[in-house]
C-alpha cells in the first residue's frame, strides 16, 4: 500500500478555472487520528409566518449543506512516537511540526485572497476543503517551556468544483450516483472518460470501490463512480 494511504495525508490543491490539481506540498500525520467526524448537511425554507394555532407544515428543500470533517491530531516531539525522529536524529521539535501544518492548512494564499484548498487522504477516505478551524492543546513541556507533545484539532468545510456543484443543482444527473456493470473490454480510464469525460479520475474510482488491481476488471463486476472528485 502507497505510504499516504497508510498515514493520514494533508495536500495542497490549486484551483485553476473549477479544476482541482493536487500539489506536492503536503502534511503526514505522525499517529492517525483515533476517530474522525463527517457531516452533511441539508437546508430548507419553511413559511416565515404561520397563523397561529396552525398545523406545521411540510418544510421545501432548498439546497445540499457543505460537507464537514473533523478530527484531532497528536504531535509528539520526544522522540518517543516513530516518525518524530529516529534513533540517529532529533526529534522533531513540536513547534516545527505545527508550522508545517500551518502551511498547508491554515497559510492565505496573497494572490488568490483565500485559504488553500486541501485534499484530505487515509485509506479510502479521500475529502477535498478548506479548514475552518484549528486549535492546539499542549499537553508536555520541557522544563523550560517548549511543548513537546500537542494535541491539534482541526475541521474542514468540503470544497466543490464547478463541474461538482452543475452536478449538485442538476440533481437528477446520474453523475451523482452512477453504477456501472463491467464488460469484457472494460478498463478503469475508459470507463471514467466515458462518465466523466476524464479518464484522469481512475485512481479516485478504484480507492473507492476497494480496487486492489484496477487494470484487471472482472466483468460482471458492478462498480459505483462517485460525485466528481479531482485527481
Amino acid at each position: 500500500m502507497p505510504p499516504d494511504l497508510k498515514k493520514l495525508t494533508i495536500h495542497v490543491c490549486t484551483v485553476d478555472h473549477g479544476k482541482v490539481s493536487v500539489g506536492s506540498a503536503k502534511f503526514v500525520a505522525m499517529l492517525n487520528p483515533s476517530s474522525y467526524s463527517h457531516r452533511q448537511t441539508l437546508h430548507y425554507n419553511s413559511p416565515r409566518r404561520r397563523p397561529v394555532g396552525s398545523a406545521g407544515q411540510d418544510p421545501k428543500f432548498a439546497a445540499v449543506g457543505n460537507e464537514i470533517v473533523g478530527f484531532a491530531l497528536m504531535l509528539d516531539g520526544t522522540g518517543v512516537v516513530p516518525g518524530g525522529g529516529s534513533a540517529t536524529a532529533a526529534p522533531r521539535p513540536v513547534t516545527e511540526q505545527i508550522r508545517a501544518l500551518n502551511s498547508v492548512v491554515y497559510a492565505y494564499d496573497g494572490q488568490k485572497h483565500e485559504p488553500n484548498v486541501v485534499r484530505l487522504l487515509w485509506g479510502s477516505f479521500i475529502f477535498f476543503g478548506r479548514l475552518t478551524s484549528m486549535s492546539t492543546e499542549y499537553t508536555l513541556f520541557k522544563p523550560e517551556g517548549e511543548p513537546l507533545r500537542a494535541k491539534v484539532t482541526l475541521s474542514f468545510t468540503g470544497f466543490m468544483s464547478k463541474e461538482e456543484q452543475a452536478l449538485v443543482a442538476n440533481r437528477s444527473s446520474p453523475d451523482l450516483s452512477h453504477k456501472v456493470v463491467v464488460k469484457a473490454g472494460d478498463t478503469l480510464p475508459l470507463l471514467c472518460y466515458r462518465i466523466y469525460k476524464d479518464s484522469g479520475y481512475f485512481m479516485d474510482v478504484a480507492r473507492h470501490n476497494g480496487l486492489t488491481d484496477f487494470r484487471r476488471l472482472e466483468p460482471g463486476t458492478t462498480l459505483s463512480f462517485p460525485p466528481l472528485r479531482s485527481p
